[in-house]
């Protein structure tokens, strides 16, 4: 049975989605991050708000041959409105989020859950065709055909409203135009699936960056170094150039022709590659420090995403600031000074993170962080959320420079860079004796996860605290390493 999982999957890369089915130790032989647990949560609480949508609702739990016995029956029981009922025909299997039936015609309605802000037509409008096309071989009369989302512009006050909550999209025409696609798309991915013998060659994520590859990428492509081509600055945005390598075969960066046409940071990641030697331009470094002024206050954020918003004042997806580490240096020369914060309670973090900064960060000073966007559209939205500290937070914005900037502007360029701004790639190279790989939290991704874990209740006692401490140490080491880093530039000049 293909799913309609499978089939997006193999939309995605073909050889990736075979393995699936039938290598799945090579498939599965690494177990999820953070991040990709954190999406599949997400999905669950999203559809579980969203059905609410419909309080009549019978779930069908399971894909078993069990599940569809059940779904036959309430279709036979004519059940109005039924959740995850599912359907297996011609080889095809799908379970969808909700079929509602029209008591006057007897048609029904399919209503794809997405815990997302937008349709993302490529994906979505397909995912929802696959259903209606099964939909259809199983004799079911299909009206229409909607995608239920977050609606980004909803602001919750006060309880939850479930029907602002959401956006409800008539794709019924758009499904209907791309039925027969999908349909001889479906056809082969089963054929291609079924195949008992492994493709050969590479899997289609060859041409594509290395942020766009499969997880099965490394087997299906044994020729491609760890550190390719693939991970050239933006090389997945210029498909015409990527496609040029690797059809020439080149995919160690040694082997890029001198004469090959690249954007100055491209060149520049490639040549450092090649000479080993890195660019320094420590006329320009010393030109943007010159600009802070002291105090200096190296700050970073940790964030959680909630989709649905469990605050006054928060959109689906608006990052909540828990918890900030401050390194402070006073004047030149001066050793670093730590504060911190940490929200540990269930309630909304606003205010008391607003209150901690203002505590800490004097009226003078620069504040220098490491991608500034992101602090400041944390500080913009505090602003909103917190009147009172709405001058402080503008003015702090004021005050920002991005450290980051001296690596974005090619000022200072390493071949262990791999062609990344990210301090994670900077901070080895320049303080080598600092490290996250001895952290319990490595990265941001499980900060926010273990933070949601803590305040929701899902871990306490002992386990709580550690996971406190451990985001403690986590994010002072983000400050002290932006600290360290300025500190070693400073060397050079």
């Amino acid at each position: 049975m293909i799913s309609k999982t499978d089939y997006i999957l193999w939309r995605e890369c073909p050889k990736n989605a075979w393995l699936k089915i039938n290598r799945p130790t090579i498939y599965y032989a690494e177990a999820l991050s953070a991040f990709e647990q954190s999406i599949i949560e997400t999905g669950n609480e999203v559809e579980a708000v969203a059905r609410r949508l419909f309080p009549t609702g019978v779930l069908v739990e399971g894909r078993d041959e069990k599940s569809r016995e059940q779904t036959a029956a309430l279709l036979s029981d004519k059940v109005p409105t039924i959740f995850q009922p599912v359907f297996a025909q011609n080889g095809f299997l799908a379970a969808i989020d909700i079929l509602k039936r029209n008591e006057l015609t007897g048609e029904y309605a399919i209503y794809e859950i997405k815990a997302s802000n937008q349709i993302k037509e490529k994906l979505h409008l397909y995912d929802l065709a696959f259903q209606y096309n099964l939909l259809r071989m199983a004799g079911l009369p299909i009206a229409e055909a909607n995608l239920l989302h977050l609606n980004p512009d909803y602001i919750r006050q006060g309880e939850l409203e479930i029907t602002k909550l959401f956006k409800i999209e008539n794709v019924t025409e758009a499904i209907k135009d791309l039925s027969e696609t999908v349909l001889i798309e479906m056809e082969s991915a089963k054929s291609y699936l079924g195949q008992e013998t492994e493709p050969t060659g590479p899997c289609s994520c060859i041409y594509k960056g290395r942020s766009s590859h499969c997880t099965t990428f490394s087997y299906s492509n044994p020729q491609v170094p760890a550190y390719s081509v693939h991970d050239i600055a933006r090389i997945g945005v210029s498909k015409a150039k990527l496609m040029e390598l690797i059809d020439g075969s080149i995919y160690d960066l040694a082997n890029v022709p001198e004469e090959f046409k690249l954007s100055e940071i491209q060149a520049n990641q490639v040549q450092t590659y090649i000479s080993k030697r890195p660019i320094i331009k420590a006329d320009k470094i010393a030109e943007e420090f010159r600009g802070l002024i002291y105090p200096l206050y190296f700050l970073d954020y940790e964030t959680f995403p909630c989709a649905i918003p469990r605050f006054d004042g928060f959109s689906p997806y608006q990052q909540i600031p828990f918890q900030y580490s401050l390194h402070v240096v006073e004047k030149p020369g001066e050793e670093p000074q730590h504060f911190e914060f940490l929200h540990e309670g269930s309630d909304d973090p606003s205010g008391a993170f607003a209150a901690a900064l203002k505590r800490d960060i004097g009226k003078i000073g620069s504040v220098i962080v490491w991608n500034k966007k992101f602090e400041c559209g944390r500080n913009e939205e505090l602003a909103l959320r917190q009147p009172a500290s709405k001058d402080f937070l503008h003015d702090l914005n004021s005050r920002v420079y991005d450290l980051m900037d001296i690596f974005s502007k090619q000022y200072y360029v390493h071949h262990d860079f791999q062609g990344s701004t990210s301090i994670k790639y900077v901070l080895p190279v320049l303080v080598p004796e600092l490290s996250y790989k001895k952290l319990a939290i490595r990265e941001g991704g499980t900060a926010s996860q273990k933070w949601n874990e803590m305040t929701i209740g899902k871990v306490s006692g002992a386990e709580a605290k550690k996971v406190a401490t451990d985001l403690k140490t986590y994010c002072a080491l983000d400050t002290y390493a932006m600290y360290a880093i300025w500190h070693a530039l400073l060397k050079l000049l």
